[in-house]
């Protein structure tokens, strides 16, 4: 290996080890750049390192040609600033090429939620069978829905961050932020159902986690999108049948009945507030409908 291949190398490990990006994050940032090096090998024999403003901006050309979506560009122009202004704190480069590289536009792509009749519909009367994997899949959509915790948050969550007395639950979101998140009376009785039937059936492990296998192990994401497909697509019409699609109903079901916007911000973990803005869709669309009725103007 280089010593210029062995920069984004090192460039990897601080996003991982020092800026505690997600295993995910770090691992698309690593194919965007081989992606990278290997048009600037072919095109103008260079290492990243090396390359000025033209070979990106001729990279950025290609990827649009291509067809790649404005979003995808995007997020390998976001690696590529991430990736510059490291080698500028290592004095590895004097100036970042990047400086003069715009981001696309990119259409506003609503959230997709549940109807509230239709999240009351499957909670109240989908018919989960009295038993731990009964009893596990009605405890995802409720922690989902009633929480708006994310998919990796559900499967690393541990006993010891529940307090049932309290009513709130510790949730150790991106970049290892811990937030506290409020649930309801009846996710309490749920909990408890749970893990009652969890000690009755399952040999449990060491680890701690309040969700399992029926082997006592720890969820994998597969599993829990299988069991949110299931009852999404019985009980609504949503196009996109995903945890985080109940993620964005909780968000907007909020939102509808008149929660302050920076609260929700708080309760997603989001880290600035035009993260959470896209979820006010819903509500602006609920005025102008009730303007259009009632405004003699109108």
């Amino acid at each position: 290996m280089s010593a210029k291949s062995g920069r984004i190398e090192s460039f990897l490990k601080y996003l991982q080890f020092e800026k505690r990006y997600s295993p995910h994050t770090t691992k698309s940032y690593q194919i965007d750049l081989a992606q990278f090096s290997k048009y600037l090998k072919s095109q103008y024999e260079l290492e990243p390192p090396e390359a000025p403003h033209g070979a990106i901006r001729s990279w950025i050309v290609q990827l649009s040609e291509e067809k790649l979506d404005a979003a995808s560009i995007n997020r390998k122009i976001a690696c590529l600033r991430s990736f510059y202004k490291f080698l500028m704190r290592e004095e590895v480069i004097t100036q970042s090429p990047m400086t003069k590289v715009k981001v696309l536009k990119t259409k506003k792509k609503l959230p997709h939620f549940v109807k509230e009749p239709d999240m009351v519909m499957l909670l109240d009367h989908a018919g989960f069978e009295d038993n731990h994997e009964g009893w596990r899949q009605k405890l995802i959509l409720e922690l989902f829905y009633g929480t708006g915790m994310r998919l990796s948050e559900l499967i690393s969550l541990k006993e010891a961050q529940i307090n049932l007395r309290e009513q709130t639950l510790k949730v150790l979101g991106k970049r290892n932020k811990e937030r506290v998140i409020p649930f309801s009376d009846s996710l309490v009785s749920i909990v408890e159902a749970y893990k009652a039937a969890r000690n009755k059936e399952v040999e449990m492990k060491a680890h701690g986690l309040l969700l399992v296998t029926d082997s006592g192990e720890k969820l994998y994401p597969m599993l829990v999108n299988r069991i949110v497909k299931k009852y999404l697509k019985a009980f609504s019409s949503v196009e996109k049948k995903s945890p985080h699609v109940l993620r964005h109903s909780y968000a907007t079901h909020l939102l509808n009945k008149g929660a302050e916007i920076n609260a929700v911000k708080d309760l997603l973990g989001h880290s600035s507030l035009a993260a959470t803005q896209v979820y006010t869709h819903n509500t602006i669309e609920k005025l102008k409908k009730a303007f259009d009725q009632a405004h003699p103007k109108a």
